[in-house]
């Protein structure tokens, strides 16, 4: 395509052309070739709305942030007693496999090799791993609303709940990428870390 030809919503399609050579050729194979190539553009599409690569991909890791934003936020709505899921290991196995997309997996492994990508998105004032840090402050969020809704006990320490399940989960995600891990095996793992703050539930 000519570099002079206007695109309806070039963002949205140069996004879409990451994620999917993300899922496909992995952090490998992410160059500003392959996307363009992927989004059937001429490269110079890509630099017309982005300073560079890295505020290209900063721009995706912001934009994958605001969805796992929003699916943790629908769990947390706590409109009533009864809102959310129908138990809190549903809940957690919904937000753990909400949080470790494909796309997800993969970007994080992109932000920890890329110097340059990780400084951009900590200069917003983020710590830790960028996006799995958001996904740390929404899981917590989440697990407050179970609390109050009297799934977890009121001494439970979420915040540390909150990182367990991350790290837990990142691992288990990691070592299926491709696929989602087995349901039986996510809910056994959610059941043996959540187990000593569910009222009545023992260790």
């Amino acid at each position: 395509m000519p570099t002079g030809v206007a695109l309806p919503d070039a963002r949205a399609q140069l996004f879409a052309a990451v994620e999917r050579v993300l899922v496909r050729d992995g952090a490998g194979g992410l160059t500003s070739r392959s996307v363009t190539e992927e989004a059937g553009v001429a490269k110079g599409v890509l630099y017309r709305h982005f300073a560079d690569f890295d505020d290209f991909l900063a721009g995706l890791v912001r934009s994958r942030v605001a969805q796992v934003e929003a699916d943790l936020g629908a769990l947390t709505d706590d409109t009533g007693p009864d809102a959310g899921p129908a138990t809190l290991v549903d809940g957690l196995s919904e937000a753990l496999t909400r949080i470790f997309t494909p796309v997800n997996l993969r970007l994080v492994s992109v932000v920890i090799a890329r110097d340059d990508l990780r400084a951009r998105l900590r200069a917003a004032g983020t710590p830790g791993i960028p996006l799995l840090t958001e996904a740390g402050t929404s899981l917590r969020a989440y697990l407050e609303a179970e609390q109050r809704r009297g799934r977890i006990t009121a001494g439970a320490d979420v915040a540390t709940l909150a990182l367990t399940l991350i790290g837990t989960g990142h691992l288990l995600f990691a070592g299926e990428i491709g696929a989602p891990p087995d349901a039986a095996a996510l809910r056994e793992v959610v059941e043996a870390i959540t187990a000593g703050v569910e009222p009545g539930v023992g260790p």
